[in-house]
């Protein structure tokens, strides 16, 4: 699970460090956000990940990699109060400064993380985690990120096929059953990127989606 996150994560970079700031303003797929806003929430998710392996936690694993994106979603007033602070945040920092903070702590956290030995148990969001779950989370949420800054970024090369393998493990494993789309397919549809064709919600036979977003 370490290689998925080192891939995924320099994969991301490697979009990331080639952004200059006439990109900043670009819009991303993530509503209400630009590319400046959301390389300052990767930056946040790249904290986390350093965060978490340097707290260890005192108690077994409450969740694994599927368990712990149940909650997301469930508190809408929530989110959106995030969304806003995200912009006011990122609005105090250069896109210079945010995209070279960022890229210093993704490499800090891939290294953090990957040095967990497998057994270990971390705290992150709430939750007590293993490790290789923790490493799933934060190459989950990097692939969909990846694909959300590229939206809108012409020629940017998108994220890493094993990270869209492991969306589509999360996606189906919070909808238990398996889906006959393209992992990338199930990736935005099931997190609410895309919307579903009649097809698709034919497939899902009422299911509720986003499963998170």
């Amino acid at each position: 699970m370490t290689d998925l996150l080192r891939e995924t994560y320099a994969a991301l970079a490697s979009v990331v460090e080639e952004l200059e700031e006439h990109h900043a303003w670009v819009a991303t797929a993530c509503v209400g956000w630009t590319v400046h806003d959301l390389v300052w929430h990767l930056h946040a998710d790249a904290v986390r990940g350093l965060v978490a392996a340097h707290t260890p936690a005192d108690r077994s694993a409450d969740c694994d990699a599927v368990a712990y994106w149940r909650a997301w979603g469930s508190d809408p007033d929530t989110d959106e109060r995030n969304r806003r602070m995200t912009r006011v945040e990122a609005g105090l920092h250069t896109f210079t400064a945010l995209r070279d903070r960022y890229l210093e702590a993704s490499s800090a956290a891939v290294r953090a993380v990957s040095d967990l030995p497998d057994a270990t148990v971390v705290l992150t969001q709430g939750h007590a985690i293993g490790a290789r779950d923790l490493a799933s989370t934060l190459a989950v949420e990097a692939t969909l990120h990846h694909l959300d800054l590229v939206a809108h970024l012409g020629g940017a090369a998108p994220p890493t096929q094993a990270g869209l393998v492991e969306v589509r493990c999360v996606v189906e494993g919070l909808l238990d059953r398996a889906l006959g789309w393209s992992d990338e397919r199930v990736a935005l549809v099931g997190t609410g990127r895309a919307e579903p064709t009649q097809d698709e919600l034919d497939e899902l036979r009422g299911a509720r989606i986003p499963v998170f977003s």
